[in-house]
């Protein structure tokens, strides 16, 4: 009986030991196998695009010039590198005192002959005591007591001195004139040496500093403008199916993670003359983050020009040559594809995949059809 009892508990233990071994094998087969990161085919909205390079550019940029030639005071110098300014900023002075000092001598002189203007002219005083002589002539020439031939002498004269006295007005209205022009001009000139912001913008470049003299038209420094301007550049074969008003997506290098929605708000007429890439401006909705748009910036643009309902959809990044790894029942099977539509991220597939299956999407070239994998579902 004893016998029979202790074959009995060996056969429980050996039983028990084997079904252990098949647990543990089974776990670390399991356990053992690569993990492989799909996405699940499905079905969705197809969306054929054209690529196109991205690059970021100001709306415009203009050189800030002085047309003055001067020395360039410390005093309200305000260019910098990066500094942002608003229409109207004062950003850079030159030294004034010369032309101040001119515009004095010259309001003295306007002055003065305003005040010799208003006391009138000796010649004025010489014209009436002509004329009071004339009178008498006239009166002589008609009692007889005068010639002919001395009064028309006399009347000479008088005509003689009223165009002198004529004469001296115009010269001193032209004198009053020249002082006005003078000192619009120098006041003009004063004004043009106090250089501004002409538009709301950003200091991209200075090229003078404080205590410089520089002549005129001299570069100071480059602004740029706030607006930004999104270019995608188009190749050829790619550009007949462009139109105004067509959606897209870009991404900008550096921020390959983030996608944003665009639309075409205008198309150049002509191409590239070194390229011969045709540019489109795109409206991009950075969604709030526009320290996103920094001149220079590049990127990459898909621009729908169709769309159409599909049966199975893929991410871009499962698609190596005309095939695509499924795994099916914990195994890589290499399946050969027919693409359709393709866009930025995603990629139609018109024969060989249905909704619902697995396919590899990350590290493809570490795979090999027959391989075990465990998966990882990600989007």
């Amino acid at each position: 009986m004893s016998t029979k009892t202790d074959r009995s508990n060996l056969g429980l233990k050996l039983g028990l030991l084997l079904l252990l071994s098949l647990g543990l094998g089974g776990y670390f087969v399991l356990t053992g196998r690569a993990s492989a990161k799909v996405a699940i085919v499905t079905k969705g909205r197809a969306v054929n695009s054209v690529p196109g390079t991205l690059v970021i550019r100001a709306e415009y940029e203009q050189p800030l010039v002085s047309e003055i030639a001067g020395r360039v005071i410390d005093k309200d110098f305000n260019l910098d590198p990066g500094k942002q300014v608003k229409k109207g900023d004062v950003l850079c002075r030159i030294d004034r005192t010369d032309t101040q000092i001119e515009i004095e001598n010259i309001e003295s002189e306007e002055s003065a002959l305003k005040r010799r203007i208003e006391v009138g002219s000796l010649t004025e005083l010489e014209r009436q005591t002509a004329r009071e002589a004339l009178d008498q002539y006239e009166r002589m020439y008609k009692l007889g007591s005068v010639s002919e031939a001395d009064i028309i002498k006399q009347r000479r004269a008088y005509k003689a001195m009223e165009i002198k006295v004529e004469n001296d007005k115009i010269s001193s209205q032209a004198s009053l004139s020249s002082y006005i022009n003078q000192l619009k001009v120098k006041r003009r000139i004063v004004e043009k040496m106090t250089i501004t912001a002409q538009f709301d913008g950003v200091v991209s470049a200075v090229f003078v500093h404080p205590g410089a003299l520089i002549n005129a038209n001299t570069s100071l420094a480059t602004l740029i403008t706030i607006n930004r301007v999104v270019e995608a550049k188009i190749s050829q074969e790619n550009f007949a199916g462009i139109a105004l008003g067509q959606n897209a997506i870009v991404r900008f290098l550096g921020h390959e993670e983030d996608i944003y929605d665009a639309k075409i708000v205008k198309i150049m007429p002509t191409a590239e003359a070194d390229t011969q890439r045709y540019i489109v401006h795109l409206d991009v909705n950075v969604k709030g983050r526009n320290e996103l748009l920094v001149p220079g910036l590049t990127g990459e643009a898909s621009i729908v020009v169709g769309e159409r309902d599909a049966e199975a959809l893929v991410p871009r990044r499962a698609v190596f040559g005309n095939g695509i790894y499924v795994v099916e029942d914990g195994r890589v099977k290499r399946r050969k594809v027919e693409l359709g539509y393709v866009s930025l991220n995603i990629v139609e597939v018109i024969k060989g995949l249905k909704a619902g299956e697995l396919v590899i999407v990350d590290d493809i070239d570490k795979y090999r059809e027959g391989d075990r994998v465990n998966t990882e579902i990600v989007k």
